[in-house]
């Protein structure tokens, strides 16, 4: 099954018709002759045992059809599995969702007809994978931005305004800055210890997260290294007086900001238990360790 893909589609992302895109996803990869099969997504997290079975069953190329939710529940499932090396299997996307972060760093366009061309073409990347512990010793994976405080917070709130669409993602920020109240982290790596009162702190393989965002700073998905923000002290109106660097990445430049590149990564709120994401799922809340898995997973890429 070398050449063949095994599809897990979530009929629920983003707030498209699935059974049209669905068919129409059938009919380019039939097109392209690429040999397939499929199955959808029934319950939360039911990814991780829909990857585990179809390597199981001796497929090596999974397609993600859904948003950055759904990739990451297949990455964690190529993670969690112990049939094969991770770097023997091979990922791609065809994007389904609402903000669909991670291939906005490929320049992998939200179009299926163009994601499946691409697809075909399988120009692949051996890309690093985080792992995140969190204070009740669970695991998470993660291919793209994962983070605590502030854009934990927006994640939670999103949870109840997904149905606005893209809009939602600057509906959660709004409320964020509103009532998100920040906290000081003890933030530790190589040789440093920063404590700071805290709006967030992100840990980055990729560039983007929260619809559009750009918090991290010469980023290398493959350089085996994490871009790590910290955001002290913003204010609301520090946030909205450079709503537009939050988008074209100078953000990072402020005053307030703070970024470094190191493997491994741990941070302790000192006084609250603010949220975690992961790739935009929560994943837990309070302290978490965090490191990175160098070369983890091969990705399709532009």
């Amino acid at each position: 099954m070398s050449n063949s893909w095994f599809i897990i589609a979530n009929p629920t992302s983003g707030n498209r018709k699935f059974s049209i895109q669905w068919e129409e996803i059938q009919q380019l990869l039939n097109n392209k002759n690429l040999d397939y099969s499929f199955a959808f997504t029934q319950f939360s997290k039911h990814e991780i045992e829909l990857v585990d079975t179809a390597i199981k069953q001796g497929f090596r190329n999974i397609i993600s059809v859904g948003g950055d939710g759904t990739l990451h529940h297949v990455v964690n499932g190529i993670m969690l599995q112990r049939y094969v090396k991770t770097s023997d299997i091979t990922i791609a996307v065809i994007p389904q969702g609402t903000g669909n972060d991670w291939i906005k760093t490929y320049n992998i366009p939200n179009d299926v007809e163009k994601s499946i061309e691409i697809i075909a073409q399988k120009k692949i990347i051996l890309q690093d994978i985080g792992v995140l512990e969190t204070a009740d010793k669970s695991i998470s994976y993660f291919n793209n931005v994962a983070g605590l405080g502030y854009d934990g917070y927006i994640v939670n709130k999103l949870k109840t305004l997904k149905r606005f669409g893209s809009i939602a993602y600057l509906l959660s920020g709004l409320a964020g800055l509103l009532f998100y109240k920040k906290t000081i982290f003890k933030v530790i790596f190589d040789d440093k210890i920063i404590e700071t009162n805290c709006l967030m702190t992100l840990f980055g393989i990729c560039k983007f997260s929260g619809g559009g965002m750009q918090f991290t700073k010469d980023v290398n998905s493959s350089d085996g290294f994490f871009d790590i923000t910290i955001a002290k002290n913003l204010t609301i109106f520090d946030l909205i007086f450079n709503i537009k660097k939050l988008y074209n990445g100078t953000i990072v430049h402020h005053k307030k900001i703070e970024t470094y590149k190191t493997k491994e990564i741990r941070v302790i709120p000192q006084t609250s238990k603010p949220f975690i994401q992961a790739d935009g799922e929560l994943i837990g809340t309070g302290k978490v360790n965090v490191k990175i898995i160098e070369k983890a997973v091969n990705f399709v890429v532009n």
